[in-house]
């Protein structure tokens, strides 16, 4: 790669003397960077699943409306996915340091302001703003490890970064919920936002003497048309499905979501020409001819509906429906995390290689069959339900999800030339990220829908848990059957080419995403 050819040059010093300090020094600085942009991306990942476990408190704080409980999850991930693409071409035009130092100072005032929140508009304006920073920052990361390692080294570093990833996926709910729970100073659920900040604040200094700039050698021209048409397609269809209800579905809404097409349609003619004229889409469109990344694309969008919906739900079913603490419902799901990162790490490397799309077929099974054992249950036990007969369906669903997220954007990716692999990461994670947020708006029918009268809290959650519930099965059950366009199985070539698409992935900032769980 071009981008590395810099680092090089400084290891065949023209005297002995300085040979033996400078790698030195040049090794220091390098793994401190590391640190870095680890903590950063760590940070990110906690606090995308810190505030789940959180919304009961902020909601009986604020006196929050559903909506706005919702916007809390959905306004983050919805101004992520907007600007992700976006978020890493600008590191790509003006330099990967510079945008990861702007995104992480930009996330950490964000936090604060989130902190700061007087009441839920100022919560959900300044979630808004904390995603957007995120899809500055985070883009950066992998790029700036890729610039900064050299090859032989990058296997080790991404092992590392995968380890950083699973841990900030554990400990987000456990991390909010003793939080939540200590309401440390009498600030309550404001802490969970307000750790951000020496975290925040060192990465900022740190970041400035040790992460050394990069930019792209040919840098892309931004497409700021086809930044707007995407995101005002997203927003025309998530904002009716998460205020209409409260508005009692308004003809504004349908009239909304019924011109999504149209601008989808408007957005790809754009596309097109946009790529004929310099060459510089936001989406590769031709990336859609692959039968196996089209599909894949399906899936993710799916899948990020799944556990939107799963994850927001579950949490106000045990809080709101049966009165557990944030601590309690925390503990809870210890089973599911444990069961999602073991499943993630035999899936890897040890079932796809030998079964290929067969081992994310069977986890989409397996969510649904410890959906089901869920709902049984929950119609068996009750509102006497406890937290270890919660843990079989829970620990099957974990294994079911880790056989798929793991191994997940590799398959997809298997089958893309290997100059697309940037572009087409990008709009992996994009969609995951979209998906997320389509399920936290869908909230609105599959689980307020069913409830009558939201004040009165207990037994109409919990049967609003179960009806969602019967909704994320039917999802899994259509991606169990899209997942059949899929490769069969990754050959001893494909796994060379996704090793080379992995620092296509890299190299090319513009998609770059922390994988998100």
């Amino acid at each position: 790669m071009s981008t590395e050819t810099p680092r090089k040059s400084p290891a065949r010093p023209s005297g002995p003397a300085p040979e033996e300090k400078q790698p030195e020094a040049a090794d220091r600085r390098r793994w401190l960077a590391l640190a870095i942009v680890m903590t950063a991306a760590f940070m990110d990942l906690v606090d995308v699943t810190i505030v789940n476990i959180a919304i009961p408190s902020m909601r009986a704080d604020l006196g929050a409306s559903t909506s706005a409980i919702q916007w809390i999850t959905a306004g983050y991930a919805l101004a992520f996915a907007a600007g992700l693409i976006t978020g890493g071409r600008l590191g790509d035009i003006f330099g990967r340091k510079r945008l990861f130092l702007i995104g992480i100072a930009g996330f950490t005032a964000a936090s604060l302001l989130c902190g700061l929140a007087a009441n839920p508009s100022m919560l959900v304006a300044s979630r808004i703003l904390q995603g957007g920073m995120a899809a500055l920052m985070v883009p950066q990361v992998l790029a700036i490890i890729h610039v900064t390692f050299p090859p032989h080294e990058r296997g080790k570093v991404f092992g590392m970064f995968g380890a950083i990833v699973g841990l900030g996926a554990v400990s987000g709910p456990m991390l909010g919920a003793l939080l939540t729970e200590w309401n440390l100073f009498g600030l309550e659920w404001r802490p969970i936002f307000l750790i951000n900040l020496p975290v925040g604040i060192a990465g900022v200094l740190l970041g400035r003497k040790f992460i050394s700039e990069s930019k792209a050698p040919q840098a892309l021209r931004l497409d700021l048309v086809g930044v707007v048409l995407a995101t005002l397609a997203m927003v025309m269809l998530i904002y009716p499905l998460t205020q209409g209800r409260e508005n009692d579905w308004p003809l504004w809404g349908f009239v909304c979501m019924g011109a999504v097409p149209l601008v989808i349609a408007g957005f790809i003619v754009y596309e097109k020409r946009k790529a004929e004229r310099d060459g510089s889409p936001l989406v590769e469109l031709s990336l859609f001819k692959v039968k196996s990344f089209a599909a894949g694309i399906a899936v993710q969008l799916t899948f990020g509906i799944a556990t939107g919906i799963f994850f927001f739900v579950w949490t106000l079913m045990m809080q709101l429906g049966l009165g557990w603490s944030a601590l309690r419902s925390g503990l809870t799901g210890i089973p599911f995390s444990i069961s999602v990162s073991l499943a993630a790490g035999i899936s890897v490397q040890k079932l796809v290689p030998r079964f290929g799309r067969k081992v994310l077929q069977t986890g989409a099974l397996a969510m649904v069959a410890g959906l089901l054992l869920y709902i049984w249950e929950s119609q068996h036990y009750g509102m006497e339900i406890s937290s270890w007969q919660m843990a079989p369906p829970l620990i099957v669903l974990g294994i079911g999800m880790g056989l798929i997220v793991a191994p997940l954007t590799d398959t997809v990716l298997s089958e893309v030339p290997r100059e697309h692999a940037g572009s087409a990461s990008g709009l992996i994670n994009t969609t995951n990220q979209m998906g997320n947020a389509l399920g936290l708006a869908l909230t609105s029918v599959v689980f307020f829908g069913v409830i009558d009268n939201e004040m009165v809290f207990g037994a109409p959650y919990v049967e609003a848990f179960r009806h969602a519930m019967w909704w994320v099965a039917g999802v899994l059950a259509v991606i169990f059957a899209v997942m059949f366009a899929l490769p069969r199985r990754h050959d001893a070539a494909g796994a060379g080419h996704e090793a080379e698409a992995g620092s296509a992935v890299a190299a090319d900032p513009a998609p770059v995403k922390v994988p998100a769980a």
